[in-house]
């Protein structure tokens, strides 16, 4: 499947509808030194932490779930996710972490009653070991992102968004391995609303491959590894978005810091590196609004350190 449609998004909410948070939009006057509208998108107020529940739900509900259970690879949040559905639906699950997972989230996961198993150093060499379980064990894997499921599963964001504030001119959207974004810009296709990705100077899978015109392999090195740490999009993002959004925005590991201090000073909300990374694009500008763009902006995970957010906004 190369092509998400309304209808399959829409399909999707009313199959996770009853196990999922419908997450609330903050609509501003003004925020963030912009003249103009500013709509967040408080996704990390839903279940596990972040948006990947939706993904995790819509999986499990349209897949039959053989003995083995359910298997992941994550830098956390998707481990979370899948966890904590798989605890609500009465399914055994592995979850494969990379080394670099922070303590915060692989807690997180053990706490729905997942099996964690380090499965290497980065997030493509857990995802290595999670193949081979699933190969072995007969599990059933969810991917985090190269999955029609999980996509139109993240998509129902944009259903709700869409309601919420439905006058957007444009969405920012952090990118880790895109199917946050595929599922997002599947659900305005077509539209007037703009989708622009917002990726780490230092973990731009989604970016290197819109320029190379097909996926390619990046180093990550990132404030934001453990959630926006994919080292290659995958066919069926990069398909998507190729269709779909505007462009993607590259922002610094210092911006993200000041889009958590920031967060946290005027909301007191506790951001994790990668929730926080849409944000910083629009206050670096590394994403310039006209004066009055009505702008979007997703909060998608608040899986964090609470010591390392201290030492951001001492």
């Amino acid at each position: 499947m190369t092509i998400i449609t309304r209808a399959d998004i829409e399909q999707a909410h009313a199959r996770i509808a009853p196990h999922i948070r419908r997450t609330p939009a903050m609509n501003l006057r003004e925020a963030f030194g912009h003249p103009g509208p500013v709509s967040l998108k408080l996704e990390f107020l839903q279940h596990a932490g972040s948006f990947k529940s939706r993904g995790a739900f819509n999986t499990l509900l349209s897949n039959p779930v053989p003995a083995a259970g359910v298997a992941a690879a994550s830098g956390g949040n998707h481990g979370a996710a899948v966890s904590y559905a798989a605890s609500m639906l009465g399914v055994k699950a592995r979850i494969f972490v990379p080394e670099i997972s922070s303590p915060a989230k692989i807690a997180v996961i053990r706490s729905h009653g997942a099996e964690v198993v380090i499965g290497g150093a980065r997030y493509a060499d857990a995802q290595e070991a999670c193949d081979a379980y699933v190969a072995e064990s007969g599990a059933l894997r969810i991917h985090p992102f190269a999955a029609g499921s999980t996509i139109a599963g993240q998509g129902t964001v944009g259903l709700e968004w869409e309601q919420d504030a439905p006058t957007l001119d444009t969405v920012l959207v952090a990118v880790g391995g895109g199917g946050l974004i595929s599922g997002i810009a599947s659900w305005w296709a077509e539209r007037r609303v703009k989708v622009v990705g917002v990726e780490p100077e230092g973990s731009r899978a989604l970016h290197a491959a819109l320029q190379a015109g097909k996926p390619v392999d990046v180093e990550v090195d990132s404030v934001a590894a453990d959630s926006l740490g994919a080292r290659n999009t995958g066919d069926l993002v990069h398909a998507i978005c190729s269709r779909t959004i505007d462009h993607v925005a590259l922002v610094t590991d210092a911006s993200i810091r000041e889009a958590q201090a920031a967060l946290w000073r005027d909301y007191r909300i506790a951001s994790e590196p990668g929730g926080a990374a849409a944000l910083a694009a629009l206050i670096s500008r590394a994403y310039k609004p006209e004066p009055g763009e009505r702008i979007g902006v997703l909060l998608c995970g608040a899986n964090v350190e609470l010591t390392k957010l201290a030492e951001l906004t001492r």
